[in-house]
This record gives structure tokens, C-alpha cells and sequence, in this order.
């Protein structure tokens, strides 16, 4: 455990090199940005320092700490085993993201974890509750083995027939930890990160729009269900089973396929949203999915979708999107017994202010003129 006691000569001989990476990820510096930052040290001895090869002296953890705006101590190793350093995050394309921001990103959610285990000394968290339905290699996943994969989850979950009432919490109360957080990092979308102990779904701040983050939700519970450790990340394959996954666990056949319009009816596709709080272009790729559409219909579908400007802001708006709770009741729990968030920032040695930023609930959708 970091102890807030200790002095710096105490910290440079517990210094944990993953510790001073996260921290540089976080305030999105290159090796040779930071040590400009600092003021002292090369980009070589940074490197050292992260590679292990050497660790800082006392005087350089102080400056390293004032660059990074973490406490001194956050650098002291944690007396629990370390995230997986190839713990990757499953980024829809890793084409239109770059790879400090998504490094950037990946930082945020290993401070969520690291935000979860801590509270975790204090509170019980929900225990982890992930059925693992493996893709064996050399065998392709067909589109019914995902539909099925869908459907043991519901079934393993005890989730009641129709629309899924509140996706995040649901992948809450199965001890998946899940945050949205807004840090300035553009076209990052949702990702998430298979720690074994404790895997973090980390949602878009950016995305106001309550049907397109259900099914973001819904994409990465696919990830952590069906590829886990070692699924292909940024894999075209890989992103459109979590895809598959994703209509399935939202819009299981067995419900909707009777529901749904054989033709493009759009008021009935959009009671279709209304009532299960997917957007019209989930609706209209599952009616094809299903058999319910030919393919001629549904690329008419499509187009109309374009010409009406629906692709970018679709008619029926459902509300703000789903909010997380975990990290927020954990934090409000703890405080009843007596330690309040000062002490628990100070005994965990976790950043404040980026603590706060994961806990930030700063999204909200605008009212849409509807015409």
C-alpha cells in the first residue's frame, strides 16, 4: 500500500516504473516533452527510468512529481500486482486514432482500475460476474455461435425477455467498471481494457446520444465476452463481431424479429427506438440481419437515412445517455464509515484532479429541434 508518510529518499527505493509511464500518458507528454518539462533530466534517462534500467534519485522524483501534477508518492509501487503491460484496449480503428491518444486514453482507464482497487479496501464492489465465451483459432466464428454467445450472457445475467432497462448498470452490477471521462482527446471512441481483476469499459464523453451508447456499451461487453486478452486489437473481424454481439444482446431474435417492418416504415421503426432504445440504423441493419428485410429494401433504407440527414442526427430522441454509478456509490459508501475523500485521496496517493475527471458526470444532450 502507498503510504503518504513516506519521505522521498523512502519513495525513490519503492519507485515503479509503470507508475511514472501512466503518469506521463496522462498529461499526454512524449519522453522528450516531459524532460524539457522537468528541466533536469534527458529523454534518455526518462526512458531508463520507464525501462527499469535505473531509477530516479530523490532530487528528480520531486521535479518529475511537480511536472506531472501527481503526489510524490504515486510513484511508490502499489502492494498489489501490477496491470498486465499487455493489458490493450480494444479501439474501434487504430487508423483514426493516434497513438497518443490513445495512450492517453489507455492511461485514464489504468487509473480507473487503480481508482477501483483502492476502494476496494474499503468497500465491497460487485464481484465480477463476465461469462467467457472463448473464439477458438482456426474456427470462424459464424453469425449464429455470436447470436447464441448473446443469448447465454442474457441468460447467465437472469436479464428478463425485451429491451435491456439500463445497459451500463448492468454491466455494473456484474463488477465491470465502467466511466466516461472528457479529457480534450479527439476521435477516441469507446474502448475497453481486460484487466483480469477488474475490466474497465471506458464510454465517450463526447457522445450525447443515449441509443448509440447503449450500443457502445453493449460493443464492449461483446469484446470482453467473446476476444478477451487476446483478441485482435483494431481487427476489422474483430470489431464486427463486438458488432454482432452487440444487436444481438440489445435486440435478441426470439423478441423483436415479429416486431420489426418488412418495409421502410419509419413510424413504425421509430416506436421500434422508442421502445428499445437502439437508433433507427441498428433497427434497419438487424431487420436485414434476420431475414425480415431483403437486401434491395434495406439499401433503400440506407439511403433514405442519408438523404434525410439521419445518419448524423436521427428523429426520435431518447434523453441523456445512461450514466455510470459504481465508482461514484463506492466513493459516497466509503464516506459513511467514516473516511472521508481528502484521506482517501491522500492514503491512495492517486492524482485528485484526475480522479475527479473520471468521476466527472459533464455530459448531457442538448434538446434537439425536432421539425
Amino acid at each position: 500500500m502507498n503510504d503518504p508518510q513516506l519521505n522521498v529518499g523512502d519513495i525513490a527505493a519503492l519507485f515503479d516504473r509503470a507508475r511514472l509511464r501512466m503518469a506521463r500518458e496522462l498529461r499526454g507528454l512524449t519522453q522528450v516533452q516531459l524532460a524539457r518539462e522537468v528541466g533536469s533530466v534527458t529523454a534518455a534517462s526518462i526512458s531508463q527510468f520507464e525501462n527499469g534500467h535505473t531509477k530516479p534519485a530523490a532530487s528528480t522524483l520531486r521535479r518529475l512529481a511537480v511536472a506531472l501534477r501527481v503526489p510524490p508518492s504515486f510513484f511508490a509501487a502499489p502492494a498489489r500486482l501490477p496491470a498486465n503491460d499487455q493489458a490493450n484496449g480494444f479501439f474501434r480503428s487504430l487508423r483514426s486514432t493516434s497513438p497518443r491518444d490513445r495512450q492517453q486514453a489507455l492511461a485514464y482507464v489504468h487509473l480507473a482500475r487503480e481508482l477501483a482497487l483502492e476502494l476496494e479496501k474499503h468497500v465491497a464492489l460487485p464481484e465480477l460476474n463476465v461469462p467467457r465465451i472463448p473464439i477458438y483459432e482456426g474456427k470462424p466464428l459464424q453469425p449464429a455461435d455470436i447470436e447464441q454467445a448473446a443469448a447465454q450472457v442474457r441468460a447467465h445475467w437472469n436479464i428478463s425477455r425485451g429491451p435491456i432497462r439500463d445497459v451500463v448498470r448492468l454491466l455494473e452490477i456484474n463488477g465491470i467498471v465502467v466511466v466516461r471521462f472528457r479529457v480534450g482527446i479527439e476521435k477516441v471512441d469507446a474502448f475497453c481494457v481486460d484487466f483480469p481483476d477488474r475490466p474497465v469499459v471506458a464510454l465517450g464523453a463526447d457522445k450525447g446520444l443515449r441509443d448509440r451508447s447503449r450500443f457502445d456499451a453493449a460493443h464492449e461487453l461483446g469484446h470482453l465476452v467473446l476476444h478477451g486478452i487476446s483478441g485482435k486489437i483494431g481487427d476489422k473481424v474483430t470489431e464486427s463481431q463486438a458488432h454482432e454481439f452487440a444487436a444481438a444482446f440489445l435486440m435478441p431474435s426470439i423478441d423483436i424479429k415479429s416486431e420489426l417492418p418488412r418495409q421502410l416504415d419509419w413510424p413504425a421503426f421509430l416506436r421500434l427506438k422508442a421502445k428499445w432504445h437502439v437508433s433507427l440504423a441498428s433497427l434497419l441493419v438487424r431487420a436485414k440481419t434476420l431475414g425480415v428485410m431483403s437486401e434491395h429494401t434495406y439499401a433503400q433504407g440506407w439511403k433514405a437515412l442519408s438523404v434525410r440527414g439521419w445518419r448524423k442526427v436521427e428523429p426520435g430522441a431518447l434523453g441523456n445517455p445512461e450514466a455510470p454509478v459504481l465508482l461514484h456509490r463506492a466513493l459516497e459508501l466509503m464516506e459513511t464509515t467514516g473516511m472521508s475523500f481528502a484521506d482517501f485521496i491522500n492514503r491512495s496517493s492517486l492524482p485528485e484532479a484526475d480522479v475527479r475527471t473520471l468521476l466527472s458526470r459533464d455530459i448531457s444532450e442538448r434538446p434537439r429541434v425536432e421539425l
